[in-house]
């Protein structure tokens, strides 16, 4: 099969978005398919380049305000369809659509081909924690128009499966995520880098992700003073200054990738995330692969990924002493905390990204059928829409 595959961010940013693109296309070309990458194009990356042996096709791209390293791809519609039309793909593929997914969905339904629509990012929520809460209905509408005229949406769990389906959006499947419990295991963990953050034999709490408003990472600050405990925060992003100000007792270690960050997220003994807007929380899912028990919010993606009770504990969202709590039971009790963690371990090891890939593959081919069934819809943008 040929698929166009559209990512809204891409290399070298990493996020989750992008990670799972990167291992999507990789399974896709093990499995004989031709693949075109079409992304935004990036200060300092070369236009086109190749990944896992498929193409890279760079798009013009702004940066998004206060956030440069994050680039929105700007291509026009007639761009979009002459590289569909030069590639002729069998399904185009958006990864978390929104500005250039939009474009690119115009452009197939001018050339009449199948699309399936990954969502990935709760765009609205981040509309409010950026400050501009009255473009959270604008971005709404959008979301829910560009997956109504999909083929296929994939979405990665019952939350935003529920959420979509509350907005009337039709032809809604479950595509979560796999991880590599090869790359993300205990085994990993590692005592010298234990004892250089931790001299005096305190757990360490670790939370791994942007540093950024949505992802609620000043809820933190609510753990910060647990006795006999040290915070590890692992990533970057524009919130980092500040939070460098309101925690100055944890270990900012920046961002890692790699064995470096399968090192140091084995070498946790608890993980928490405090995010409320995530549709899925890859991290959450690697903690767990590397036997660390969780404690989350219990909204949005995570409530799939953690067993309260046992492989870690979801908080009541936006109640930081319930969240003290939990990591508290947590850090008190050493047996409690290593049978979660063989527990959570466990939860994971069937999701393997081959058998993510094959699903995807078959969704691929069931976007085929379904485009075939379905009368072409009109074209154009619809009044008040923020991609006008």
């Amino acid at each position: 099969m040929r698929v166009a595959l559209v990512a809204e961010t891409f290399l070298p940013q990493m996020n989750g978005v992008v990670g799972s693109v990167l291992h999507a296309v990789a399974h896709l070309r093990e499995r004989g398919d031709e693949v075109l990458i079409i992304a935004p194009r990036h200060a300092g990356a070369p236009e086109s380049v190749s990944v896992s042996g498929a193409r890279v096709e760079r798009v013009p791209s702004a940066a998004l305000p206060g956030y440069r390293d994050l680039r929105l791809g700007l291509a026009s519609v007639p761009r979009m369809t002459a590289v569909l039309r030069d590639f002729a793909p069998d399904v185009v593929h958006l990864a978390s659509p929104f500005l250039l997914g939009w474009q690119a969905l115009r452009a197939a339904e001018q050339c009449d081909l199948p699309v399936v629509a990954v969502y990935q990012t709760d765009v609205p929520s981040y509309a409010e924690r950026y400050g501009v809460p009255g473009l959270a209905t604008a971005f709404t509408r959008h979301v829910v128009r560009l997956h109504e005229r999909a083929s296929i949406t994939l979405a990665p769990s019952s939350a935003a499966i529920d959420w979509l389906r509350d907005q009337g959006v039709p032809r809604v499947r479950l595509w979560g995520r796999g991880v590599d419990g090869t790359r993300f295991h205990p085994l990993r963990r590692s005592e010298p880098w234990r004892r250089a953050l931790a001299p005096g034999g305190e757990l360490l709490i670790g939370y791994v992700g942007r540093l950024a408003p949505e992802k609620q990472v000043r809820d933190l600050a609510a753990i910060a003073s647990i006795p006999g405990t040290r915070l590890v925060i692992i990533g970057d992003g524009p919130e980092r200054a500040a939070l460098e100000q309101l925690l100055p007792g944890a270990a900012f270690l920046g961002f890692l990738q790699g064995e470096e960050l399968a090192r140091a997220v084995a070498s946790l003994d608890v993980f928490v995330h405090p995010g409320e807007h995530e549709t899925f929380c890859q991290t959450v899912q690697e903690a767990l692969a590397s036997g660390v028990p969780v404690v989350a919010t219990g909204r949005g993606g995570p409530v799939d990924l953690v067993d309260s009770s046992r492989t870690g504990w979801l908080y009541r969202p936006g109640d930081l002493v319930d969240l003290r709590d939990r990591v508290l039971d947590l850090v008190g009790d050493d047996r409690k905390r290593a049978a979660f963690a063989l527990a959570a371990r466990d939860a994971v090891a069937h999701r393997t990204w081959h058998s993510l890939g094959e699903q995807l593959r078959q969704h691929h081919a069931d976007a085929r059928r379904e485009h075939g069934r379905r009368p072409a819809p009109a074209p154009g943008l619809a009044k008040g829409d923020p991609a006008a």
